[in-house]
């Protein structure tokens, strides 16, 4: 019996003892459950390098040209006059390279510059041409930056109508050469091709690309290597020389577009020719766009208009009622767009045209050259909901602060300039004289190079 029991105790102690370790396992497998399970992470091998930022090219478009002087050449192009070319280099060492002008006779000053890389600083250099004539064929005064060559770009002006004489520069700067392919937008589309040799320059009358269209729109695709693509033009109102004009490439398009410094001079008597005329081509799709004057000073505009666009076809609309003086130009679009607007100034029996364009947003420092020949004025807007500071480095030094949606219109002196700013804005040059106009906006110079990451 005393045997019996203590096998009996001895197997009741081994039953307690099992459940209590069934239990803590069971406690220990919930714990577990609840518990964060390890995660298994391993960070790739990686490094942060800043690439060696390349030397910058600008190109110069040279000789204003000058068709149909010789009654029997008509298609003949001749040199009318060179521009004075002014040139911002900063502390870099530049190169010059000519380009050959074989479709222009006696046609020179077409070249690019070269900034040198130093102490792994990107170049940031400028330069403006400006020129005045006052032929019987062509009066006017016409101004323009010197441009990088870019792969893509839209020429929006000139005109293929009786009176103008507008013509296209393609300039190859590369050691290859460039085909070119140019697409017109207007009442019909058309294409053409060209190829541009490499350090040539190659001229082409716009009737030859466009026809007689009114308004055309060109986008100019190259391959190979890029080029700088430009328009000259002139036009004769019966017999009388009315104005010339260099008008650069603008960029993609987009569905907000801010032209600055856009002057109005309207007249109350006869042809009201100096007005501004708006252009607006939707490349893709159908879209509205909507057009909002205010000065360039600030204060309200106290029109707005409602444009209708069928893709691919260029829209043209007269600012009319505009007050005199410099006015900035708002277009908003349900999809993407390019614009510009040409703007006309009369004095003294004198007048002149310039087709602007959109200024982009800008940030950083950015270089640009002043030429003579005009008064000068920097026009700023701050499209943004916080201040900017914007520092002016030059001749014409000093330190602007933008408030949110605001303005300012700074006069300039000639010469090379640096507009430094952490926030984004929108900026343009604009030259006023008596029967004298000329303006374009201010682009970022060639991309430096960003830091990348480097992974194996």
């Amino acid at each position: 019996m005393k045997q019996r029991t203590i096998h009996l105790a001895a197997t009741g102690a081994r039953i307690a003892t099992g459940a209590a370790v069934a239990t803590a396992c069971v406690l220990g497998v919930a714990a577990s459950v609840a518990a964060p399970w390890p995660v298994l992470q391993s960070t790739p091998a990686s490094t942060t390098v800043t690439p060696m930022p390349g030397d910058s090219t600008i190109v110069c478009n040279g000789s204003f040209r000058a068709l149909g002087r010789d009654s029997s050449r008509a298609d003949l192009l001749v040199s009318a006059g060179v521009p004075r070319l002014r040139l911002d280099a900063g502390d870099h060492q530049t190169s010059t390279a000519p380009l050959q002008m074989p479709d222009v006779l006696g046609g020179e000053g077409a070249q690019s510059i070269t900034g040198a890389v130093a102490d792994r600083t990107a170049p940031l250099i400028s330069a403006s041409e400006s020129l005045t004539l006052d032929d019987e064929d062509l009066r006017g005064f016409a101004a323009a930056p010197c441009r990088e060559a870019t792969m893509r770009s839209w020429l929006v002006g000139g005109d293929g109508s009786t009176g103008s004489s507008d013509v296209i520069v393609l300039s190859n700067p590369a050691d290859v050469a460039a085909t070119v392919d140019l697409n017109v937008y207007g009442s019909q589309k058309a294409s053409t091709t060209k190829v541009v040799q490499p350090k040539t320059q190659l001229t082409l009358s716009l009737a030859s690309v466009a026809g007689s269209e009114p308004r055309p729109v060109i986008e100019v695709i190259a391959s190979g290597a890029p080029v700088r693509a430009a328009m000259q033009s002139a036009h004769v109102r019966t017999l009388d020389a009315v104005g010339i004009d260099v008008q650069d490439g603008t960029g993609g398009a987009q569905e907000s577009l801010r032209l600055l410094g856009v002057q109005s001079q309207p007249v109350t008597e006869g042809d009201d020719s100096t007005g501004i005329l708006l252009r607006i081509l939707a490349p893709a799709d159908d879209a509205t766009a909507t057009v909002r004057v205010r000065g360039a000073a600030g204060d309200a505009g106290s029109d707005e208009y409602t444009v209708e666009l069928t893709a691919g076809v260029p829209a043209e609309i007269s600012l009319t009622g505009v007050p005199a003086g410099a006015q900035d130009v708002e277009i908003d679009a349900t999809a993407p767009i390019v614009a510009a607007a040409r703007q006309t100034v009369r004095a003294e029996g004198r007048e002149d045209f310039n087709w602007m364009l959109p200024a982009p947003q800008l940030s950083g420092t950015v270089p640009f050259t002043v030429p003579s020949g005009a008064a000068a004025t920097l026009y700023l807007r701050n499209t943004g909901f916080d201040p900017v500071s914007v520092s002016l480095e030059g001749p014409s030094a000093q330190t602007i602060e933008l408030p949110a949606d605001g303005v300012e219109a700074i006069a300039l002196r000639a010469g090379g300039h640096r507009l430094r700013t952490e926030g984004a804005v929108h900026a343009a040059v604009g030259l006023l004289g008596d029967g004298a106009v000329a303006g374009w906006p201010l682009w970022s110079p060639p991309a430096t190079q960003q830091p990348i990451v480097v992974r194996p």
